[in-house]
């Protein structure tokens, strides 16, 4: 396959907490000769930069204003913050614990919303939890990925003991519950399927078979296809 001849399809891939985005994203965007956005990382980001200053979520111009010194980038799977390396710590809990209610507000998404676009001109795979709905709307193919919850705590569980992190599967599935109802119910950018997605249910497929699906999906539309 000649991937440099591959359609600039943009693909969306949003889901719930922990229903495998990152990783399928990741890897369908290999196969298909596409960037990677990883909004989820770029969301941690700015997450933890706010949590390092001391800055609560209720502080709406104080957010605003660190907003205009806060530099992200992403090269080669890792985060940068201002140049600095934060790939593993905006993987922590308490970074899980914050990140929902920092990514709801307005001047935070209004301020990353552009800077999301603005990746798009080669094309490109992206999840998150409003790449469908909002960021992309008119996304070539728009897939909304789920699991149930014990399904998906089950996977963020292992994850964490993989990383050597200390993990409690109880508590990872209250968590996983608490942003269920949260993302779904949140003022702006709610969790939903977007308007013409293919939904879905990964709790009894492989990371595999997902992506297959989702690949072949873009197959037929071009990409991966001399044009």
């Amino acid at each position: 396959m000649d991937k440099t001849n591959a359609r600039k399809l943009v693909i969306t891939i949003d889901g719930p907490a922990g229903a495998g985005k990152s990783t399928v994203a990741r890897i369908a965007a290999d196969k298909l000769g596409l960037p990677y956005l990883d909004t989820g990382a770029i969301y941690r980001a700015v997450t933890w930069r706010l949590i390092q200053d001391g800055t609560a979520p209720d502080e709406t111009e104080k957010i605003t204003a660190a907003l205009q010194n806060i530099s992200v980038s992403l090269s080669g799977g890792r985060v940068l913050v201002n140049g600095r390396d934060v790939t593993a710590e905006i993987r922590r809990p308490a970074i899980d614990a914050a990140v929902s209610s920092f990514s709801a507000l307005r001047p935070v998404r209004d301020a990353l919303i552009g800077f999301q676009r603005g990746q798009a001109s080669e094309g490109l795979v992206a999840d998150g939890r409003d790449m469908g709905t909002v960021v992309f709307p008119d996304a070539d193919l728009k897939i909304f990925l789920t699991a149930d919850a014990e399904e998906r705590a089950r996977r963020r569980y292992k994850e964490r003991v993989e990383r050597g992190e200390n993990a409690d599967f109880d508590e990872i599935l209250k968590y996983v519950n608490e942003r269920d109802l949260y993302d779904m119910n949140r003022e702006i950018a709610p969790l939903r399927p977007a308007l013409g997605c293919v939904i879905l249910d990964s709790t009894k497929m492989t990371i595999e078979e997902v992506t297959d699906v989702i690949v072949s999906l873009a197959r037929e539309l071009g990409a991966g296809k001399e044009i």
